[in-house]
């Protein structure tokens, strides 16, 4: 096998995306051979592109035994990611999960243990792990050279999205349709960035805001206070509602800091640490020298591309994941806490969440039941 047979289940924004890329070869070692959508028109609509290139179905679970794939994409509401995950892994498929993984950790878990038990490969879709800028400043911090974390800050309010966004969609920006709003939508790529850079957090307490500035049920405005084990501070802000929107991460250590902005890393270096400056300075008031630095960025965003092809290269070459499954449920951990500290009176969540206590509250705002428990 020279190129795995991927199979698409859901063909709408997403769907449509790694479909045009896969019949477009911009991904080299992989082939689109199936398609499957519930909806006719979506089917239609991927007709009208793919022609007879591609088998089509009008269901998930028909695709997935078709015998005609080696690996599946799923491109569905969130709390589907785990349930055809469990399908793919039983069918002997290897399986590469839209963000996020799923709604909810206990969900989640059970999708990463059956991966485990498959041997098959099992990536997520964190094109933003293939940004040289996030691998430069993950390079920087984790080789130390900001040496002892002290805080670490990411304001991602570039997420500007408009009423008719959410109109749209009757699933999104519910809890029962997509389990949360600018949380689960777009911050799933900052959280594992900033986890992935940063480590995670041992416990978050949080502001939500719910229909704040759009009418919707869920969160469109959130502002995290998180806490490491090492001690250092995080706070995390977002929003769908300012334009323009900032990206700022800036992540101060002993040696310095860090920020990441417009496409750049600047690193302002201490020329000693301050854990020394202030050992030896004896005066009132001082600070040891820094320097400013532009650090070099190279390489090529290959964004979701990049992903597939990596995870191709696993399945065939035995490559190692840029983005493994198992890292889905960190990102999500820390979106379960923000939620948990929210519903519970804005303290402090310990994380990893109460998986089962986090599931009831969340089912609670879902009408008792899970769109994938509906007969």
């Amino acid at each position: 096998m020279d190129k795995v047979r991927i199979g698409i289940i859901g063909y709408g924004h997403m769907g449509s995306q790694h479909t045009k890329a896969l019949m477009e070869n911009k991904v080299p070692n992989a082939v689109l051979t199936a398609i499957a959508d519930i909806d006719p028109k979506k089917i239609q609509k991927a007709k009208e592109f793919c022609k007879d290139k591609v088998a089509y179905f009008d269901d998930a679970l028909s695709l997935i035994h078709s015998g005609l794939i080696d690996a599946v994409i799923p491109t569905v509401p969130h709390y589907w990611h785990p349930v055809y995950a469990l399908e793919a892994f039983d069918a002997g498929l290897n399986y590469l999960c839209e963000k996020p993984a799923g709604v909810f950790a206990n969900q989640v878990r059970k999708m990463n243990e059956a991966a485990e038990r498959s041997g098959k490969v099992f990536g997520v879709m964190f094109n933003q792990r293939t940004n040289p800028l996030y691998q430069k400043a993950r390079d920087l911090v984790q080789g130390g050279e900001l040496g002892r974390i002290l805080h670490c800050h990411w304001l991602i309010t570039s997420w500007f999205r408009p009423q008719s966004y959410y109109d749209n969609s009757d699933w999104r920006a519910t809890w029962k349709g997509e389990g949360g709003g600018v949380l689960m939508n777009q911050n799933p790529h900052n959280l594992d960035l900033w986890q992935w850079i940063c480590g995670m957090p041992c416990r978050v307490k949080a502001e939500v805001y719910y229909g704040k500035h759009r009418n919707i049920e869920v969160e469109d405005d959130v502002f995290a206070l998180m806490e490491y084990p090492d001690g250092h501070i995080g706070t995390y802000i977002t929003t769908i509602s300012d334009e323009p929107g900032s990206n700022r991460l800036e992540i101060s250590g002993t040696r310095g800091k860090l920020v990441v902005e417009n496409d750049t890393i600047t690193l302002w270096r201490c020329r000693e640490t301050t854990d020394e400056f202030q050992a030896r300075f004896k005066g009132e008031i001082g600070h040891p020298e820094v320097w400013k630095c532009e650090i070099p960025v190279k390489g090529k965003y290959t964004s979701h591309c990049g992903i597939i092809e990596n995870f191709c290269d696993a399945i065939l070459k035995g490559k190692p994941l840029l983005a493994p499954g198992s890292d889905g449920i960190k990102s999500l951990e820390i979106a379960n806490a923000i939620f948990m500290s929210s519903w519970t009176g804005g303290g402090w969540v310990d994380v990893p969440v109460d998986g089962d206590k986090f599931e009831a509250l969340l089912r609670e705002k879902c009408g008792g039941a899970f769109i994938f428990e509906e007969k």
